[in-house]
């Protein structure tokens, strides 16, 4: 008998302020970000171990970023995985914005850090 599966799935849940990707409906990873203005600062990405090496956070990642596109919001790459997988994909460039040290005085102050 062969292995059903489903591809993955990523959704935005803004009442957590993040982006899950579900693999036949069970959360593998997400990408966490906070709204500043007209910007999604992304500032932490994860994959469970369950799901690790099957390219899910770039398909996570990637799916993100064409929603914040589609939303005419920009990027800020808090996070080192969404900052690494946009040096990969030049297409992203447009949206990005720096990350300065005021963004991240902002962000910790948003997460009580």
């Amino acid at each position: 008998m062969s292995e059903q599966t489903t591809s993955p799935a990523v959704r935005r849940v803004d009442e957590r302020h993040r982006y899950e990707i579900l693999v036949d409906g069970v959360r593998a990873g997400l990408t966490a970000y906070r709204d500043r203005d007209d910007r999604r600062v992304f500032f932490h990405t994860e994959v469970d171990d369950a799901y690790a090496g099957q390219g899910l956070a770039g398909i996570l990642v990637e799916q993100a970023l064409n929603d914040v596109r589609a939303s005419g919001m920009r990027i800020v790459p808090v996070c080192p995985y969404v900052a690494k997988f946009l040096k990969k994909h030049e297409e992203f460039a447009d949206l990005v914005d720096p990350v300065t040290p005021e963004v991240l005085e902002w962000l910790d102050a948003r997460l009580k850090r």
